[in-house]
């Protein structure tokens, strides 16, 4: 396990030293990850930091208050409406890896124009040690890792926790004192909701597995998951009422695990996955079916792309 007080003062020494007197962007997300790195470059940079939250209308439901609400005392926190650039940019695609891609260019296309403006030569980040074992490998590329373009508008990039699994970042998360909502949150992927949407990502989609998700993590917080998720996977025949219907088939993921490496699917008692698939089917008239996914990882992956 890190030293964590070790690892503040290192990575706050090493931040300084790689962006000198210059100025910086940071990808503020609302996961641990990127809140823990912008707790740490803003106290090591202080007003030379600007913290970028990109609403790409790819995320969990309030998530956007939530970050205004948190992240207020960084005077320069910059949220940008970003919905309509990355849901132009994944128009059409169905193959996970090309979503990937797509939104990984489209997010640094929007730091480099806010780079632009606060003449920022820097981005910081918060990849973390399974990021890039996962995009160096042959698993998936992260959309902050092997997602990004191959020509970056920066001078560097700066990432303080590349060494770090999931669990000691919460550490040092809760040695920062960062609010109990981020430090002990579940993760959630950098492309958001496009990853738990198979096929092309749509509106009429994303609602869907925004609203299922959000049902999923209420449900199952006092399970105490490593992660839960929802995913809309296909289409099914189904009957709402007198009516035949041909609606979304959701599919509801919840794991223990360390670290994220490897992972085993939760035995969730059944009064919960009924209460479960009840809300999402009936608080969505869209959804014909809701179905509990059973694999460990490997072999599968903790996200459906």
């Amino acid at each position: 396990m890190v030293d964590v007080d070790s690892f503040i003062a290192d990575a706050r020494e090493e931040i300084a030293e790689e962006i000198g007197d210059a100025n910086a962007v940071i990808a503020l997300s609302g996961g641990v990850d990127s809140s823990t790195a912008a707790a740490l470059a803003y106290d090591a940079i202080g007003d030379q930091l600007t913290p970028v939250y990109v609403d790409t209308g790819l995320m969990r439901k309030g998530e956007t208050d939530q970050i205004r609400e948190t992240f207020a005392y960084m005077d320069s926190l910059q949220i940008i409406d970003a919905k309509d650039r990355f849901l132009d940019a994944l128009e059409g695609i169905t193959d996970p890896e090309e979503k990937r891609h797509a939104i990984g260019e489209q997010f640094i296309r929007e730091f480099e124009t806010v780079a632009r403006e606060v003449d920022a030569d820097y981005l910081v980040q918060g990849t973390i040690y399974p990021d890039r074992i996962e995009s160096e490998g042959t698993i998936k590329s992260h959309h902050n890792v092997g997602g990004l373009p191959e020509v970056v508008d920066f001078e560097g990039i700066v990432e303080p926790m590349r060494d770090l699994y999931k669990d000691e970042v919460r550490e040092v998360a809760r040695e920062l004192d960062l609010d109990e909502i981020v430090a002990e949150r579940m993760p959630f992927p950098g492309p958001g909701l496009a990853v738990r949407i198979l096929g092309e990502v749509t509106e009429e989609k994303l609602g869907v597995a925004r609203e299922a998700n959000h049902v999923v993590e209420e449900e199952l917080i006092e399970h105490e998951p490593w992660q839960a998720l929802a995913a809309v996977i296909g289409k099914a025949t189904g009957v709402k009422g007198d009516n035949r219907v041909h609606g979304w088939v959701v599919a509801v993921r919840s794991v223990e695990s360390r670290d994220g490496m490897t992972a085993r699917a939760q035995n969730v008692d059944w009064d919960t996955l009924q209460r479960i698939q009840s809300r999402i089917t009936g608080e969505n008239e869209n959804v014909a079916r809701v179905l509990y996914d059973v694999t460990h990882k490997p072999p599968a992956t903790i996200e459906y792309e």
